[in-house]
């Protein structure tokens, strides 16, 4: 019976966890989260909760154990106009309910602060030095951005994105859309066209603080277990781009060169 179980799981690709590389998980996935001070106090609390709930979730957990090794890296930062010192949470193996709780309890435990300015590009290329120094090799490798507003401050986003998408990662975006934004088509449209990027790539959009945690874990699910997103979403990112990705930054240049 073990052999024909062995023989079954060679033919279909599945490879016991036992026999996977040791550094070797289904997805080394980096958590960017946006506490910049458009945000206030109440917002960046229900967000860190929705994080939170999330990662504590049965269905992110079913979906990490649904994978070929049944295990995925993960690690976290916060971010505004630049990675907010202190904030990192180094990588951390989950593969099972006491991992992810343990996690959880981590980026639970942070402060909840606001910081000046938005960098999308200095979050992506934190992303970018976080994979690219794990100790772990990933089948899919994810940064997972959210923020509530267009890059204003440090590197233009576009050329950061490329870079990080031609080395072979994958970018997904969290637009929170709770208040009207600076970027005129909608901050989904601006993130589809400015930041997101990779095979498979998608933004939700967030439009009320109380969906906050139900949209995390919807895209903790689809970028650990690979799901294709509904076709809303992939029409969203599919459209041609047509978004100033400098807007942000010319909006900012306008406001303090008046």
């Amino acid at each position: 019976m073990l052999t024909s179980l062995a023989v079954l799981m060679g033919l279909s690709g599945v490879v016991p966890t036992a026999q996977a590389a040791a550094n070797e998980v289904d997805v080394t996935l980096v958590l960017a989260v946006d506490t910049s001070r458009s945000m206030d106090f109440e917002e960046i609390g229900i967000q860190r909760d929705g994080y939170v709930e999330a990662l504590k979730h049965k269905e992110f957990i079913d979906a990490v154990k649904g994978g070929l090794t049944g295990r995925i890296a993960i690690s976290y930062f916060e971010w505004a106009g630049y990675v907010v010192q202190g904030s990192v949470i180094d990588w951390q193996v989950i593969a099972t309910e006491q991992d992810a709780i343990a996690f959880a309890d981590k980026v639970d435990a942070r402060p909840i602060a606001t910081q000046r300015r938005t960098s999308i590009s200095t979050a992506i290329a934190q992303g970018v030095s976080m994979i690219i120094a794990s100790p772990f090799r990933g089948r899919r490798e994810v940064i997972d951005v959210s923020g509530d507003g267009p890059n204003n401050s440090g590197n233009p986003v576009t050329p950061v994105r490329d870079k990080a998408v031609a080395s072979g990662m994958v970018i997904n975006g969290l637009a929170l859309m709770l208040r009207p934004s600076d970027a005129p088509d909608g901050l989904d449209k601006y993130y589809a066209d400015c930041v997101i990027g990779g095979p498979g790539a998608f933004v939700l959009p967030v439009r009320k603080i109380e969906d906050f945690a139900v949209a995390v874990r919807r895209k903790l699910v689809m970028e650990i277990s690979g799901i294709s997103p509904s076709p809303t979403v992939e029409r969203i990112a599919a459209d041609p781009p047509t978004t100033d990705c400098l807007i942000g930054e010319k909006q900012w240049r306008d406001i303090f060169d008046r």
